[in-house]
Parts: C-alpha cells; structure tokens; sequence
C-alpha cells in the first residue's frame, strides 16, 4: 500500500467518536463508511464526534456523500453538530463548495489524536452494492445544497437508468 491509498481509522472514549480518513479516500472504501455511519446512529454514549481529515489528500464525492451520512446520522443526538479538522487546502474548498459547513463544524486546528485510533478493515462490497452506496451517496449530497442539486443530478439520473436496466 502507498502512502496516497486511502485508510479509514476509528476510536471511541468517553464519548468521543474519532474518524480519522487518510490519503485517497474514495469509492473503494464507502462500504467501510456506510458501517461506521450505521454504527455511530446506534452508539451508546455518544456526545461528540469528530472526523479528522488532516492526513486526507483527496476525498471522492462518493466519500463525501457518506460523510454526510454521518451528520445525519447523529443529527438530533449530541449537543452540537459533528467536527471536522481539515488542513487540506483542496479538501477544505470541496468541503465549503459542498455545503458541509451546514451540517459539521469544520475547523482547521491541532486535535490530539486519541489512543487507541485503530486502522479498520476495508469492508468488501460486490460491485451491484457499490453501485447502490455510490448511488446513495449522491443522493445524500444532493439534499445538502442546490448547487449539488445540480451538481450530481446527470449522475444520479445515469446511476438510477442502470439500475433500472439491471432490474429488468
């Protein structure tokens, strides 16, 4: 693995949620995404969550999308909407052009990274599953703004025509 392969790590403490995404986040990795969003919407004790992008060099819209699963997926549960540490200047821009800040706190400054920030295991999907989280990821991001309106509607209107062909 190089050092631009995209690595998702994880923590949990007293509370706190740690998401950490490194290198080249993409497709690859949205059904490792999609766990951890599921998982955070049922976590016990939950009362921050922060998703640390300093280590990201890229993040594709489909790990985009999944990201803002995470927000919704503790909307209404904490105290204030989720964080995310960004440095990236090019992650910072797709973030801000996106609509992130709606939905996360993003902030550009040091965090101690917690012990116990473990790798996670890349969870497989076969490819009409990564059609259908991919599909779902643009949908989410759609929501966000009109300018992902947009943005991803070609997109989501091919994914859904295939989708359709498939079924048929």
């Amino acid at each position: 693995m190089t050092t631009h392969d995209g690595r998702l790590k994880a923590a949990f403490d007293a509370g706190v949620f740690v998401l950490k995404l490194c290198g080249d986040v993409r497709l690859t990795l949205c059904a490792t995404l999609d766990n951890e969003a599921q998982r955070l919407a049922d976590m016990p004790g939950l009362r921050t969550v922060i998703v640390d992008l300093r280590e990201a060099t890229n993040v594709d819209s489909t790990a985009l999308g999944f990201l803002a699963k995470v927000a919704l997926a503790v909307k209404g549960r904490l105290d204030h909407p989720p964080t995310i540490v960004v440095d990236h200047p090019d992650v910072r821009r797709m973030l801000d052009v996106m609509g992130f800040s709606r939905y996360f706190t993003l902030v550009h400054a040091p965090i101690a990274e917690p012990g116990g920030l473990a790798e996670l295991p890349a969870v497989q999907a076969d490819e009409e599953g990564l059609q259908e989280r991919i599909l779902e990821a643009h949908r989410i991001l759609m929501r966000m703004n009109e300018h992902n309106r947009e943005e991803f509607q070609p997109l989501v209107d091919l994914l859904e025509a295939q989708q359709q062909r498939n079924d048929s």
